[in-house]
């Protein structure tokens, strides 16, 4: 069984309201490094300043791009990812070209791939693909999964948590099976409870993407004490 500090360190601990103010990411970034959290999921602007409130941590900052819609050129993306990495990102989580994949134009999606995961590599940073599976059939999302083992990114993503529909048991499960050990796959998007996130673990989600890290942290200990 998953111990919680094995847990605590599968979870992305998301801030991504555009609303959020400085004393949120603050206690976001306390929270992560108190919790032993492996990540704060943030949009780029914030990147320098949580790298500064998080420098002496080993909680990564991770700064998402093309967000939440994947609509700007290869061009603004792979400018968006140098911006974040020179702010200090551990780690990038863009949102692919929809449209373009609607179209199909997977040579597009590809070459995006390629030199967004190529600027990470460079800099040692991990890089993830969001496929925002509730707009895609399953063909789609398996041809993104081709696409994915030829560019090799760090992992796989289902969704922003900004679509109609977030993770499910059965995106995770069929990315993984996709993907195999090659590339990892990280579930987000409405997972809220110690019951949907384990499942998703259990599909195959090697990481978590969630605003519920806490409450679902209680909730394994909780279940630990009644045993």
């Amino acid at each position: 069984m998953i111990s919680a500090k094995e847990l605590a360190n599968l979870f992305d601990h998301t801030l991504l309201k555009a609303y959020a103010a400085e004393q949120d990411f603050e206690v976001l970034c306390r929270e992560a490094d108190q919790n032993g959290f492996k990540m704060v999921a943030i949009n780029s602007a914030q990147t320098a300043l949580c790298k500064r409130l998080l420098k002496d941590s080993a909680v990564h900052v991770g700064a998402a791009i093309g967000f939440p819609l994947g609509q700007t050129t290869i061009e603004s993306k792979v400018f968006e990812t140098k911006d974040a990495i020179a702010n200090g990102a551990d780690e990038i989580d863009y949102v692919v070209n929809i449209s373009k994949l609607k179209d199909g134009q997977y040579d597009y999606i590809e070459e995006e791939m390629k030199q967004i995961v190529s600027v990470c590599r460079e800099h040692h940073v991990i890089s993830k693909v969001i496929f925002e599976n509730c707009y895609l059939t399953d063909d789609e999302k398996k041809k993104l999964c081709e696409i994915a083992l030829k560019v090799k990114p760090d992992f796989i993503k289902t969704s922003t948590g900004f679509g109609t529909g977030g993770a499910t048991v059965e995106d995770v499960r069929l990315m993984k099976g996709c993907v195999g050990e090659q590339i990892k796959v990280k579930a987000a998007g409405g997972i809220r409870d110690l019951d949907t996130c384990m499942a998703m673990i259990e599909a195959g989600a090697e990481r978590i993407g969630t605003s519920s890290s806490l409450k679902i942290l209680g909730e394994f200990h909780e279940k630990l004490d009644v045993r």
